[in-house]
């Protein structure tokens, strides 16, 4: 018996160690090829949270590698509430919470939500992003201006973010100062050069090679911008054009990259993910409707504060919870689609609506 069972366990050992490798590359290869580069990243630093311009913009319909930004409905419905909204929060102080934003949305306080209400809310929910990177953009900008100035140059931002990512700020100053090479891995001069970019097209004209705290703005968040934002659609276009003519056909947007998906379950994900771009791409950014997304029209669709996208947004999420087909919103349904709205879902929703409202 002995001898029957040492065998076996050899070719278990190995057998078993094929399998772990096998769930890993199946694991892997299960992913959207085309995954935003923040999900893969390590997180930042504090240092370079301060610097860096933010990978997600909130209150943005697509993020800056062309994907669609998953928490856009919640960004603009909820606006600074929305970290009150976490798996881990209570459901009923939630379901109260919700019942406060309906009431406030409810501007002529008639017990129902119009498009027209919505997009007023959306706009000021919009805003109070604006305000918050607005804020975060004051201590990132003296972080990069110690000597208080008012302006920053292109060496010194490059002094700073290369300190971040752990070289010797002293160091890197004194090179600098003579010319030397930086000696600088492939994948930091990559990230600079591309910073480098942004940097000149933020430096307003009549350019002067150096940043004040307002175009510093631009530089961090585009969406402050029409330059940058135009800048930033230009990013996207590049990066999904396959055939140089700077526009988006159907099939160049709604591509995956190169590498294919083995299990079924991967297959699934990736045909979600190109249903979710088809509708977005036919039904709202090609405004005309003419199968191809020009530069401008990714712009409109790009920019926050668009008056006639706050309202065509106000009009899709209405029209995801508007179970009675009346083209208004009543507190019970924005309770039923909770999950649609804020991110968590809530219990018993319907239970005492109307008491507590």
């Amino acid at each position: 018996m002995a001898f029957w069972r040492s065998p076996w366990c050899r070719n278990l050992l190995p057998a078993c160690l094929f399998a772990c490798v096998l769930l890993y590359v199946v694991d892997v290869d299960a992913r959207p090829a085309n995954m935003s580069s923040s999900k893969d990243k390590p997180p930042s630093t504090k240092d370079e949270n301060e610097i860096l311009p933010p990978d997600h913009l909130n209150g943005l319909k697509m993020e800056r590698d062309g994907h669609l930004n998953k928490d856009f409905h919640q960004e603009v419905f909820l606006g600074k509430d929305m970290e009150e909204f976490d798996e881990d929060s209570e459901p009923r102080r939630n379901r109260k919470k919700l019942i406060e934003i309906f009431s406030k949305v409810d501007v002529n306080k008639d017990r129902s939500v119009s498009a027209k209400e919505m997009q007023q809310w959306i706009m000021e929910k919009t805003k109070e992003h604006f305000e918050e990177a607005m804020m975060e953009n004051k201590n990132s900008f003296r972080a990069v201006d110690p000597d208080g100035d008012g302006f920053v140059t292109w060496n010194e931002y490059r002094i700073k973010f290369l300190a971040s990512k752990g070289f010797d700020e002293k160091e890197v100053s004194e090179k600098m100062k003579r010319n030397e090479d930086l000696k600088l891995d492939e994948e930091t001069q990559e990230v600079l050069d591309s910073l480098r970019d942004r940097w000149f097209q933020a430096d307003d004209p009549p350019p002067d090679q150096q940043l004040d705290e307002e175009e510093f703005l631009s530089f961090l968040h585009p969406e402050h911008s029409k330059g940058m934002l135009k800048y930033m659609v230009k990013e996207i276009v590049r990066d999904l054009d396959q055939d140089n003519d700077l526009k988006l056909s159907l099939s160049e947007f709604i591509s995956l990259p190169v590498g294919t998906v083995e299990n079924q379950q991967g297959q699934d994900i990736d045909d979600d993910w190109v249903k979710e771009r088809k509708k977005e791409f036919e039904e709202v950014i090609d405004s005309n409707h003419d199968g191809i997304v020009t530069m401008q029209e990714l712009e409109e669709y790009m920019d926050p504060m668009n008056e006639h996208n706050a309202l065509n947004e106000a009009k899709q999420m209405i029209a995801v919870a508007d179970e009675n087909q009346n083209h208004r919103l009543e507190l019970e349904e924005i309770l039923r689609y909770s999950e649609y709205f804020t991110g968590s879902k809530l219990m018993d929703y319907a239970r005492n609506v109307h008491e507590e409202f």
